[in-house]
């Protein structure tokens, strides 16, 4: 394979959006290049800033959540992007910083003299002055000379616990050359190189062992995307990648560039995306950033996705993009579907959360860990989604286990835990109901213990779910357990997966789940692996991200 050619792009969460189109147009003086939506999440602006194309090197993109809290930086992320600057052109930067009355220090990055300043939601911005390549395509537009514009990137920096981790994956199977190091106040700063002598050549990594991980927020980098030429190079990524257990998800389409996600063992999530097609793709380069583009399977939806984005103007172009949107209606709590309470060993076990505030969420997932796992674990599972529309949440069973036996022992046997995890999950779904997330807006899921417990809830409170999955997992009781079903599923997306020789899950078990479900109008994808064995595979992963990517897409309508 050839070796990645250094950075593509930096996603970073915002909380204005016109805070953040005023800064990177008019203050950095890069080209809004393109104004479309956050795939995943339909109802959030994803703003791409570049040179006059956006190449790649120079992308610098944002997902602007309004209610966002702000980030915290710290180990497993990147927590600063610089920008690269000729050597004459320090000391105009310096003064339009003063100008815009942007404080900043001065320093000095292997050698190079370097300003640090923040954007508006807190990300560190560097610029760095030093001999290197032009802007790929400057833009004529810009408010600062062609002389002393942004280049496109320099280099990111990712905070970590232990730089050997992170540097096998960059040197040993990327491609990147380890080129310098130097020792900072906050921590020893190792720099590695891409195969390029373009702009965004460099990762630099400072070690900060013991030192907490960062809160994703506002200011926050979300992934630090790597180059890569063409599809099927990054095929060959994508297959070797994952052969080194590195839990690569499937291509993404991302319209202007197709895309796999992969999470380093430090805690970066990667990007490995591909130079084509481009942002001129869907419309000219005259037309860049002066209109709201969508995919084609969002624009049927775009009335909706108008309606719901708050307006931003590009000052360039004199051009107001998106509309006024109207507060969603309140959605009253989900009543109890029994009325009745009850009070088990995990009634006050903690709810662990990550991913979209639930103030700012309209769509949310529900994981329920297995036997001897826990809330952490499962959570996990949302990395691999990589779907940022959604909250997540996982409560935690009591002493890591949600009932005693097996889940095929006779019920009572298995009382009073299984009624207190049904009550749990029950008790965080009227939670999401009161922060105005309806059922049909709410994925339930789990794996082994949890995804039985998950399909023994659905079964017990059958309505329209967002969707369910059951990795491994199968309705609870003994076989010839009368089922005490109750509703209708209405069509509920119901994706069931288990090996053909589960050591814990009998597949005639799953096969009458299916059954049962599907009579409870269910709509249900029955995917049965050869040797899985008790695990999860990556067309699990992808079946329940496309689920969850259809329910992000009609919680706007």
């Amino acid at each position: 394979m050839k070796a990645v050619q250094g950075l593509h792009h930096l996603t970073v969460m915002a909380k204005d959006p016109q805070k953040n189109v005023d800064f990177y147009t008019e203050v950095l003086a890069q080209r809004l290049v393109k104004v479309t939506v956050n795939f995943d999440d339909p109802g959030t602006y994803h703003l791409y800033y570049g040179d006059e194309t956006g190449a790649p090197g120079t992308i610098m993109t944002f997902f602007p959540w309004p209610n966002a809290a702000p980030g915290q930086p710290g180990n497993g992320e990147i927590v600063a992007c610089a920008y690269s600057i000729g050597p004459d052109s320090l000391g105009d930067w310096k003064a339009r910083l003063q100008e815009f009355a942007i404080p900043f220090t001065e320093t000095t990055r292997f050698g190079s003299p370097t300003l640090v300043f923040a954007d508006p939601d807190g990300l560190t911005i560097e610029l760095i002055a030093e001999d290197g390549a032009p802007v790929p395509r400057f833009w004529p537009r810009s408010p600062v000379p062609a002389e002393h514009a942004l280049r496109g990137f320099h280099s990111v920096t990712g905070w970590v616990n232990d730089t050997a981790t992170t540097a096998r994956l960059l040197t040993e199977h990327l491609g990147f050359t380890q080129v310098a190091q130097e020792v900072t106040p906050e921590g020893p700063r190792t720099r590695f190189k891409g195969d390029s002598d373009g702009v965004g050549l460099y990762v630099d990594l400072i070690e900060r062992p013991g030192l907490p991980a960062g809160r994703l927020g506002a200011g926050s980098v979300h992934h630090v995307a790597l180059r890569t030429r063409d599809d099927s190079e990054q095929a060959e990524y994508l297959e070797y990648l994952s052969q080194q257990g590195y839990g690569v998800t499937p291509v993404q389409d991302r319209q202007y560039f197709h895309s796999i996600y992969f999470r380093d063992p430090g805690g970066i999530l990667f990007e490995i995306a591909t130079d084509a097609p481009g942002f001129p793709t869907d419309e000219s380069i005259d037309e860049l950033g002066k209109h709201l583009k969508l995919p084609s399977w969002y624009e049927n939806k775009r009335a909706a996705i108008e309606a719901r984005v708050k307006p931003i103007v590009n000052h360039e172009y004199g051009v107001t993009i998106g509309g006024n949107a109207s507060p969603p209606p309140t959605t009253p709590a989900v009543p109890a579907a029994d009325g009745l309470r009850i009070d088990g060993p995990h009634q006050g076990q903690p709810v662990l959360t990550t991913g979209r505030a639930l103030n700012d969420a309209r769509v949310a997932v529900i994981l329920i860990h297995g036997r001897g796992g826990t809330a952490e674990d499962i959570l996990g599972l949302s990395q691999q989604f990589n779907l940022s529309a959604f909250a997540y949440l996982a409560p935690q069973a009591t002493n890591h286990t949600w009932y005693p036996q097996s889940f095929l022992a006779p019920i009572e046997q298995n009382e009073p835990g299984l009624s207190s995890g049904l009550q749990m999950i029950d008790d965080i779904v009227q939670t999401l109901g009161q922060q105005g997330i309806p059922p049909e807006n709410i994925i339930l899921g789990g794996f082994s213990q949890g995804a039985c417990l998950t399909l023994e809830y659905v079964a017990r409170h059958a309505r329209r779910y967002g969707g369910v999955f059951a990795y491994s997992g199968g309705l609870i009781g003994p076989d010839g357990t009368p089922r005490d079903s109750r509703g209708n599923l209405n069509g509920t997306p119901v994706f069931l997966g288990c090996s053909d020789h589960d050591p814990h899950i009998p597949l005639k078990r799953v096969e009458e789940s299916a059954d049962l479900l599907s009579k409870l109008g269910g709509n249900v994808d029955k995917r049965i692996y050869p040797s899985l064995g008790h695990d999860i595979n990556t067309d699990e992963i992808s079946a329940v991200q496309q689920l969850m990517q259809e329910v992000a897409a009609r919680s706007v309508e």
